[in-house]
């Protein structure tokens, strides 16, 4: 009488669910040293079934290490998919986190540019980080209706939020440029722009070339030199000064050009050590 052994091989996946307080990097990359998870089993599956003979010892060996082999390889890959799916998800909550909200300061810089389009007064209004960077705008018109004027005001807002949340500048000037719809026409108050199609226009030309130096969408030539002063290349205590209380916007980058209007009254700011 000949004996056989009956052997069947099973797959088991499961995972490790750890409790975290703060998501963050520093947590994540502990948590592979950490104890105390909980398992839970998700599916155990049949993998094959082989009846062998008793006695014979080396295919017996041999089937054993194989069957190991594959079933080791196969409980790894899927350790390592879903480490990887867990550490992918981990990180989006991670980006989505820190994409928070720079808000503007209480206390903050800006200028206020009146401007006739036809037969509308239009009043931007701006507002700006300590370094001169743009956060916020407001639109005011005179002619217009209630409900015009309430949907520029949350259009106004809407793009302040942009902005605040990092949305860049040269976005909103590249959708909005070139946009079609009365008031349009001759624009009167403006030294740059002498024209312009809509509000829309005229508001994103004008901040364009405040903000951004964009001289293709000025009619008129600027006045001061082309000289880029963003870089730090002078050591005038004074003229840092400047930059931190005036409006980036109000004098279009130019604090030099600026500065030689008010040298008759430069105040010494020299202080006795």
């Amino acid at each position: 009488m000949k004996k056989f052994i009956v052997e069947t091989y099973y797959t088991c996946t499961f995972k490790t669910v750890h409790s975290l307080n703060d998501l963050n990097d520093n947590e994540l990359s502990k948590i592979d040293q950490r104890k105390d998870g909980e398992v839970e089993v998700i599916d155990v599956k049949l993998n094959n079934r082989k009846t062998k003979r008793v006695g014979d010892k080396k295919n017996e060996e041999v089937s054993n290490q194989n069957s190991e082999n594959k079933t080791a390889t196969k409980l790894t890959e899927k350790i390592i998919v879903t480490r990887n799916e867990n550490k992918i998800n981990n990180s989006n909550n991670i980006k989505i986190k820190n994409k928070s909200r720079f808000k503007m300061p209480d206390r903050r810089k800006g200028y206020i540019q009146k401007a006739q389009i036809g037969d509308h007064k239009v009043y931007l209004h701006t507002g700006e980080y300590d370094d001169g960077k743009i956060g916020e705008i407001f639109i005011d018109t005179n002619k217009e209706g209630e409900l015009v004027k309430a949907m520029m005001n949350n259009f106004a807002i809407a793009i302040s939020l942009g902005l605040q949340y990092g949305v860049p500048l040269d976005e909103y000037v590249d959708a909005f440029i070139d946009t079609k719809f009365e008031p349009s026409g001759k624009v009167l108050g403006n030294d740059r722009i002498l024209s312009a199609s809509s509000i829309l226009d005229y508001v994103f030309r004008e901040l364009a070339i405040s903000y951004l130096g964009r001289e293709e969408l000025a009619h008129t030539p600027s006045i001061s030199s082309s000289k880029n002063i963003t870089e730090e290349s002078t050591d005038d205590k004074f003229l840092k000064i400047v930059k931190n209380i005036t409006s980036k916007g109000f004098v279009r980058s130019n604090y030099e050009e600026k500065l030689v209007d008010l040298s008759d009254v430069r105040i010494n700011l020299k202080t006795k050590n």
